[in-house]
């Protein structure tokens, strides 16, 4: 299922929809109409775990041929939020995750051109996050070196705690797009929270399918592109460290929940390794598509003095 949380007003609450032939379903009144109970937010959708997709799949099914009236609007009827509009926990991301990536950030950055041999974690807050559409803020004050990131995202279905490798896909609920933004002269000491986590610094987004749907996840074409101008174009088979990796390396110690986000790392073409180097500037429009998936895109605007 492509699944995604909507407004259907400016002033509605977020809604947990399915994506069908341009229209998106209503979970809960979908439900009434079936005489289910369902989920009205992504976040209970994933607690309640695969019976409740279950029931969602059998719903869309039983009213394919004739949909009732009122539980469906046109995507372009439609407001996008975040996915998940406010995590739980901060979104765990993983640095130098692609071969390419490491030299050119040795080259720029000033990080070991060693490949890592464990994965490198950081995190943004939940307060990063904004929605498809929504703008990428660039404070001059803050930064003069405002950088993209696209990134295939990993959502966690069920709880793990020193999970092997072998176990890891299992507690997959599902994929989608972030854009990493990155002020590059905003690091710390080595420290990259306030580089990666100011507001605004993770666009997520437009939806999430669900693990189901993907059958390879090691195999997605992923892209982003600046005012149209394609700048990174790879594919998730280059991970260094892949995603049952990173789910085993981060359980050995921090326990991962329903609803947590991984951010699975950046491909070469990042603003800070191009020659000469290219950041995001207000007027900008930023797009990122990780294949099968979508195409998240958030304009950059000023803000401050």
């Amino acid at each position: 299922m492509k699944l995604v949380t909507y407004r259907d007003s400016a002033a509605g609450e977020g809604r947990l929809g399915v994506v069908q032939d341009n229209m998106i379903i209503d979970v809960e009144k979908l439900g009434h109409a079936v005489g289910a109970v369902l989920p009205s937010s992504m976040l209970e959708l994933i607690d309640l775990g695969p019976d409740a997709q279950a029931a969602i799949r059998r719903a869309v099914r039983e009213t394919a041929e004739a949909r009732p009236a009122g539980i469906a609007i046109h995507e372009e009827n439609a407001r996008l939020l975040a996915p998940i509009p406010r995590p739980r926990k901060n979104i765990f991301g993983i640095g130098l995750n692609y071969v390419e990536h490491v030299a050119e950030s040795a080259k720029s950055l000033d990080t070991s051109k060693d490949l890592p041999q464990k994965p490198v974690v950081f995190s943004k807050p939940p307060t990063a996050v904004i929605a498809n559409g929504e703008p990428i803020q660039h404070n001059a004050a803050m930064t003069q070196q405002l950088d993209w990131e696209v990134e295939l995202a990993v959502i966690i279905g069920k709880r793990a705690t020193r999970i092997n490798k072998e176990d890891a896909m299992s507690h997959v609920f599902g994929y989608s797009v972030i854009n990493d933004v990155s002020a590059r002269d905003n690091r710390r000491a080595g420290q990259w929270i306030f580089s990666k986590g100011q507001d605004s610094y993770c666009p997520f987004g437009p939806a999430i399918v669900t693990a189901d749907e993907i059958a390879d996840p090691h195999n997605l074409v992923l892209w982003l592109t600046k005012n149209g101008e394609e700048k990174q174009r790879s594919n998730t088979k280059h991970l260094l460290f892949d995603i049952p990796t990173l789910i085993a390396d981060i359980s050995s110690g921090i326990t991962l929940e329903p609803g947590d986000i991984i951010a699975t790392g950046t491909p070469a073409g990042v603003g800070a390794g191009r020659d000469p180097q290219e950041w995001m500037w207000p007027g900008d429009v930023i797009e990122c598509g990780v294949e099968g998936i979508g195409i998240l895109r958030n304009p950059v605007v000023k803000i401050g003095q």
